[in-house]
């Protein structure tokens, strides 16, 4: 004999827990997006979302970080989250702490990196606090020191850096700590170099345990 087909509940569908969706925000059209798509599982709904290059300095990829995703629901009380992504660049310190205030007022989180993302991936493989001129420079020691020889930005290391990450978030942890101390703003010029990666690193590893 068939099983009888419940009746639909509408009530039941209401009640069911909807997983928050975490929204990535960054510069990059290929790093960032090669990087953070890992996270994605059943369990943690991350959507990586580029910007424009109109919007790269980072005051107003903050500002605009809720337009690039209007068309998509965002419902920060169910745990929707949105992290803004960018480097120092050639942005002021005025403009930094813009950025800072206008996401902090929202409810946004930042990953700032100076002077470039690809310090993040630096920090996998060795304490670096010394001044850093730029991304090419940060590249250069990745590749020349063997640890990412063939790296460029369109290529997917994810996998290569995955073994180190929790000394990578170590590294990144005591870097701030020293800033810190010698009271240089985090999001500045002056930080060179630093990188905040971390948090949002530990915060999607977290959704996945």
């Amino acid at each position: 004999m068939a099983k009888m087909r419940k009746e639909y509940n509408p009530d039941h569908v209401r009640q069911r827990k909807r997983r928050s969706v975490i929204y990535i925000i960054c510069e990059g059209k290929e790093t960032e997006i090669n990087y953070f798509r890992h996270f994605r599982t059943r369990r943690c709904l991350v959507d990586v979302v580029p910007i424009s290059s109109k919007h790269t300095a980072a005051e107003h990829l903050v500002k605009h970080a809720r337009a690039l995703i209007s068309h998509a629901d965002y419902f920060p009380q169910d745990g929707d989250q949105i992290w803004c992504v960018f480097d120092c660049d050639e942005n002021s310190d005025a403009a930094l702490r813009n950025a800072a205030g206008f996401a902090k007022q929202n409810g946004y989180r930042i990953a700032y990196s100076n002077p470039c993302f690809e310090y993040w991936y630096l920090l996998h493989f060795v304490k670096q606090t010394g001044y850093l001129k730029d991304a090419d420079e940060v590249v250069h020691l990745l590749q020349g020191r063997g640890w990412l020889e063939k790296y460029a930005k369109n290529l997917d290391v994810f996998q290569k850096l995955l073994p180190y990450q929790s000394k990578a978030i170590q590294r990144a942890k005591e870097r701030i700590e020293q800033l810190s101390r010698d009271d240089v703003a985090i999001l500045s010029r002056g930080s060179n170099p630093v990188t905040t990666v971390h948090d949002l690193v530990e915060y999607l590893n977290k959704q996945n345990v």
